[in-house]
């Protein structure tokens, strides 16, 4: 099964690594199993033989010493960096991570996260502030979704995160988050510590180059005035 050839000549573990990477959405072992049965009736593919084409694929990506591999998170297959890659990418990651999301967001989605499903007053009366625009943002970013209404009075909306949340974290299900110790011991790690420390040290020098802009943008706006001024005295 794993060696099947199509008509032209198409090998079926080269169409399973072409679906997993044109997909933006981790793709399930079902849906390549239909997406693969559409062209090929009598070909029925099941869990185990996608997992073992996948192995298949990972194996070849390690023989030739490849920066990626496919692995099995929210919900399906999808390509991720090899782990020995990570601490070229940590600075990167970390600073893409600070971009999208606030503190205040990230303290609102653990919130939803770990007490789901919550309504918009259960997540205010958490923070201690109002949590409607954070809620609003995170429904933009598709990291939580609204699940339905509580039996409680005014039937408040309820929230819950999404597949796209476990994707974003690399995640199958919300069982895998860490729990609350578990979240102090990284916390703790030397790792974790260097990590904040060169993210606070590059947003200082973003802020710093940001600030070196709009100096060198407000001199040359003084210079053009000036210029213009003297050039009206002139005539």
């Amino acid at each position: 099964m794993i060696d099947y050839r199509f008509v032209d000549g198409t090998r079926l573990t080269s169409v399973i690594e072409a679906l997993i990477f044109a997909s933006p959405e981790p793709l399930s072992w079902e849906k390549l199993s239909a997406i693969v049965k559409e062209s090929e009736e009598e070909l029925e593919l099941d869990q185990h033989t996608v997992r073992q084409i996948v192995n298949q694929l990972n194996d070849r990506f390690e023989e030739n010493d490849l920066s990626f591999r496919i692995e099995e998170t929210g919900g399906g297959y999808t390509y991720v960096t090899q782990p020995r890659f990570h601490p070229w990418l940590s600075i990167f990651q970390h600073e893409n991570a600070y971009r999208k999301l606030s503190q205040s967001a990230i303290e609102t989605l653990a919130i939803v996260a770990y007490r789901q499903p919550i309504t918009k007053p259960e997540v205010d009366s958490i923070r201690g502030v109002d949590s409607g625009y954070i809620l609003r943002q995170l429904l933009e970013k598709m990291l939580v979704k609204v699940s339905g209404r509580a039996d409680s009075p005014g039937k408040p909306l309820l929230y819950k995160t999404t597949a796209y949340f476990l994707k974003h974290f690399g995640i199958n299900s919300v069982d895998e988050l860490p729990k609350p110790r578990e979240i102090d011991e990284i916390l703790k790690d030397d790792d974790m510590a260097e990590h904040r420390r060169l993210l606070m040290e590059r947003q200082m020098e973003l802020e710093d180059q940001q600030a070196q802009e709009l100096f060198e943008d407000f001199s040359e706006q003084h210079a053009s005035d000036k210029s213009t001024e003297e050039r009206g005295i002139a005539e």
